[in-house]
């Protein structure tokens, strides 16, 4: 579908017949239309769409056994004088002083209790509403029962509350009936301000050129062409128009065949309907235009978007945590003994960040998580670079989008942006860094390191016990000879360098192990920090793009014809 106002064409129906099915799945289609977009788009641009389906609900649940049609005209064109010979009545007042036509009358053929309702509807009130029902017409006014004809005020009166009740009264009735006259038929007011304005409603739209007994026979032709070459320039191609005079009987034929054809076609009030659908589609059209909708923001702009958020959390600052921690643990658990108790005494990296770390003598890590972290708030230029990622991404996500939907995706996008650094808080909290559970090696090499220290000891109380027995004179033990060396000092000696070398060697499988937990923790932190980003920025813009496709779906529906 390249435009969707395209499948609205400016057709005249003519005799096409509207399904009143149809237009209920349309009007219906708008429903979902403003649904979609409720709180999205601006009110002002859905006004008219809200009044359509308001007043279309409204209209088909009243009769659809009456036709509402309106004499619409200028100040001196002649309107109550047609009211009155289409109703054989002197019903609306005519006079010279204008503006003569105050308020709207209402002539009614048939039975006036079943067009109550929708008079109410349209606002007329009770005392100016008549009855064209006479036992002398015997049949001759059936043809028209279901007609309720008003005369409505001149919409060029000097007086502004004429002009409003004009213009509503346009938007409730059935048909219109534009009544113009030899003087004032090209008259700026009428064409610019009505009658254009009516190009979307040309099947319900009747021209007459009233008061044709004022111009010369011959000229009633010329006339009725240059008229007829303003209703084309207005977009009203193929609309009725008639020459009428009020005061001839013969020149009313031609408007009350017409106001017959009408009534009994009983299609006015669905082909008005029609007509105001397809000015609204056309209108919302520029709020939709022809984008394709898409899933979301591009993979660069998430990347860029998971990167912010990151340095946002702290998940460097955790991450270099994570590789210190993990030297402080592996020591305390690895490291000689002798100077174990010396390490305890250093804060856990991750302790001081309220991040698990060893709770208790057995420097087994905790398992309960604080509700918030100390891990340090980010930057001035951290927020920044958070705020350019989000709006990054509504600018990429809202590329193609019409004009009225970027600033949309930008405000769902910063929607819960406030709720960002609390989110992140716990994200971090509540990430698994990988240091729960001591490795094997940590207790394979912490059992070798008490091994050899104990053989030291064992060495050192021998000698001692050798030295206090000499002091004492007592019969000295024996101290058995490896090599060249007594025992108990090859015990003693064996013992602190077994225990410096496993030492010495372990560190740098600690520093290397310790590269790769942080390495882990860093990815773990960024899975669940672009979770955080996924439900806080991402999913608001997918739920504005969702709401796009919905819209443009449901115009398209309502496009239908």
């Amino acid at each position: 579908m390249n435009n969707i106002a395209g499948r609205v064409r400016e057709v005249f129906r003519g005799d096409q017949r509207v399904d009143p099915d149809a237009l209920i799945a349309r009007l219906e289609a708008v429903r979902r239309f403003l649904t979609a977009v409720d709180g999205l788009l601006p009110d002002s641009d859905l006004v008219p769409a809200h009044t359509v389906v308001e007043r279309a609900g409204t209209r088909l649940a009243l009769s659809r056994d009456h036709t509402v049609v309106a004499l619409a005209g200028a100040t001196g064109s002649g309107k109550s004088s047609l009211f009155n010979a289409l109703a054989q009545l002197e019903l609306s007042p005519v006079g010279v002083r204008r503006p003569t036509t105050g308020v709207t009358h209402a002539c009614v053929w048939g039975p006036l209790e079943g067009a109550n309702h929708l008079l109410d509807w349209v606002g007329v009130l009770p005392r100016h509403r008549f009855v064209r029902e006479s036992a002398l017409d015997a049949d001759d006014e059936t043809a028209l029962h279901g007609l309720i004809l008003l005369d409505l005020p001149d919409f060029d009166s000097v007086q502004r509350s004429h002009r409003l009740e004009v213009d509503r009264l346009l938007g409730l009735v059935d048909q219109v009936v534009w009544v113009v006259d030899p003087q004032k038929y090209a008259d700026r007011v009428v064409h610019d301000s009505y009658l254009r304005e009516f190009h979307r409603h040309r099947d319900v739209t009747v021209v007459v050129l009233n008061q044709a007994d004022r111009l010369p026979p011959p000229e009633v032709p010329r006339v009725l062409d240059d008229l007829r070459r303003l209703l084309d320039t207005d977009g009203l191609t193929g609309v009725p128009l008639l020459a009428t005079t009020a005061i001839d009987p013969a020149g009313m034929v031609g408007l009350r065949n017409a106001l017959e054809r009408t009534v009994a076609e009983r299609q006015a009030a669905l082909r008005r309907l029609a007509g105001d659908v397809d000015t609204v589609v056309a209108g919302l059209d520029e709020l939709v235009g022809s984008a394709r909708p898409t899933r979301g923001p591009d993979d660069g702009a998430v990347a860029g978007l998971n990167r912010a958020l990151a340095g946002a959390a702290g998940v460097p600052a955790v991450s270099e945590a994570v590789e210190r921690a993990y030297r402080h643990r592996a020591g305390a658990a690895t490291g000689w003994p002798v100077v174990r108790g010396w390490r305890r005494l250093r804060p856990d990296p991750l302790r001081r960040l309220h991040l698990p770390g060893p709770t208790d003598a057995t420097d087994e890590p905790t398992e309960s998580l604080v509700a918030a972290t100390s891990v340090p708030d980010p930057t001035a230029a951290q927020r920044s670079a958070l705020g350019l990622a989000i709006r990054a991404v509504a600018d990429r996500a809202a590329a193609e989008l019409p004009a009225a939907w970027p600033g949309a995706v930008t405000t769902a996008a910063r929607s819960r942006l406030g709720d960002l650094p609390d989110a992140l808080d716990r994200a971090i909290a509540g990430t698994d860094l990988g240091l729960d559970h001591r490795p094997l090696w940590w207790r394979i090499v912490g059992g070798v390191q008490w091994l050899v220290t104990l053989t030291a000891v064992v060495g050192l109380g021998w000698l001692a016990l050798g030295y206090v027995l000499r002091v004492l004179g007592l019969p000295a033990l024996d101290n058995p000879m490896v090599g060249q060396v007594p025992l108990p000092t090859l015990l003693l000696l064996g013992g602190l360098l077994a225990g410096l070398l496993v030492a010495a060697l372990t560190r740098p499988v600690v520093r290397w192990a310790a590269r790769r937990a942080k390495a882990r923790a860093r990815q773990r932190l960024t899975v669940r920090v672009a979770e955080v980003g996924e439900e806080y920025v991402l999913a608001p813009v997918r739920i504005v793009l969702g709401s796009y496709a919905q819209a443009r779906d449901a115009l398209r529906d309502a496009a239908r014809r």
